[in-house]
């Protein structure tokens, strides 16, 4: 089986990240689903680490757990934090959003 990986594979996770309206998060999986890469998480996270498009909505998606899962750089988790708190979302004592109420819930199980 081929690796997902390549232009078409991150347009399509793109093209669903930009679908996560505002005050709403998702999740890697999640994404990866709506891309057509069910199972693929990871790819979700090196696509988003590749993002050249400012305009995208890359701070909506987080982990399974509700967390942030951003690699240990100076405010790259504050930066998430901050602009998903900006949209109304509000994060737990430790951390966490929860997903119950954040979570996007598309209408269609395809992007």
């Amino acid at each position: 089986m081929k690796r997902p990986g390549g232009s078409e594979t991150y347009t399509r996770i793109y093209r669903s990240v930009r679908r996560i309206p505002r005050g709403r998060v998702a999740t890697y999986g999640q994404i990866a689903a709506l891309a057509g890469l069910r199972g693929h998480a990871r790819q979700v996270g090196y696509a988003l680490h590749r993002l050249r498009d400012p305009d995208l909505p890359w701070h909506r998606v987080i982990n399974a757990r509700g967390e942030i899962s951003l690699p240990p750089r100076p405010d790259a988790g504050e930066l998430q934090r901050e602009l998903l708190e900006r949209e109304g979302v509000q994060f737990g004592p430790h951390g966490r959003v929860d997903l119950a109420r954040f979570r996007w819930r598309p209408r269609r199980a395809s992007a």
